[in-house]
Order: C-alpha cells, then structure tokens, then sequence
C-alpha cells in the first residue's frame, strides 16, 4: 500500500516523536511505501528514517523551492513547481492518506484532501493521527459541520481518527482490503 503522509517538518517535542517512529516503523514492516512531502528536516525525517530502516520504500514529492531539503536517499523523489501541484501528486501517488501533526501547510492539506473527498473527486481512505490528542478541536469542529448540515456525507465516511498508528493503520488495511 502506498500510504501518503502529511506532517511537519519541524524538530518537535518526544510527544510527537516517538509515536511517529512507531507509526513508521508499522508502515515499513508492513512492506508499505511512505509517500510523503521528500523532506530529511523534523518529523518528516524521523518518519523516513523510521520507514527506511523497518524495510518500507520511500517516495518523495518535493518542491523546488525546498529542494535542498530533499532526502538524498529516497527510492524516488519528484520536484513539484509549487505546493499545489505537490499536493495533487501527493494524492496521486497514494492508495491512502494520513494525516499527522503539523501546522498551517499541513492542515491546509488535511482541509483540502477531506473537501476533494466531500465532492468525489478521490474514494482514499483518510485518517486523522490524533497524537497526544492534537486534532480533538478540529474534530469538534467536524462534528459540528455534520451536525449543522455543512457536510453532505457522515463525517466518518471522510475521515477516521485514530489515536494510534495501529488503530490507523488497521482501518487502512480494512479499508483497501490489504493482509
């Protein structure tokens, strides 16, 4: 399964961390391919390294203006003009997305992969990786969407949140169909 991954790439507290390398390492032993934003800086690299070293394919999607942030070492790495082409590819390239912590980039792309889903313009399953409880208000306020008639389909026929990269990485293998 080709998992694409939002997350940040800032060096972040242990908190964020080691659920991270636990994920990545689930996703590697899994035989699974990260696809992710090609960055070796923060989380993202912690993520990569976690998903190299467990035995998984790396395939990056990086954009020029960050290219020298690129991991070297990806099995593929491909340079996008500017952050909405690398979005799109992103998608592409994956059977399913999850979405990690992260800041304004990365909840851009969580809003914009949920609205794409909202109008049937992919069927991937997407999870939200609820660390240490980081997306509980952005779920609140989903929550509130479906309840106030802003969202045309259930809330979780959009998005799954998980507590923990087992519960993520099960509904994905459920929801492809893998193992």
């Amino acid at each position: 399964m080709n998992i694409c991954v939002f997350l940040s790439a800032a060096d972040l507290d242990e908190r964020y961390i080691r659920p991270a390398r636990e994920f990545a390492e689930l996703i590697g032993k899994g035989g699974h391919t990260l696809v992710w934003g090609g960055s070796d800086t923060g989380l993202m690299g912690v993520v990569a390294d976690g998903v190299a070293r467990a035995g998984g394919r790396l395939v990056g999607v990086s954009v020029e203006f960050l290219a020298g942030s690129a991991r070297a070492d990806a099995d593929e790495m491909v340079f996008a003009r500017d952050l909405p082409e690398r979005k799109a590819l992103l998608l592409d390239k994956a059977d399913a997305v999850v979405i990690m912590v992260g800041g304004a980039g990365t909840l851009d792309e969580a809003t914009e992969i949920i609205e794409l889903k909202k109008h049937g313009l992919h069927t991937k399953p997407v999870v939200l990786l609820n660390t240490a409880g980081f997306y509980d208000g952005l779920k609140q306020q989903l929550q509130r969407m479906e309840a106030d008639g802003f969202l045309p389909l259930p809330l979780l026929d959009l998005v799954f949140f998980a507590e923990d990269g087992v519960g993520a990485l099960a509904y994905l293998e459920e929801s492809l169909g893998v193992r």
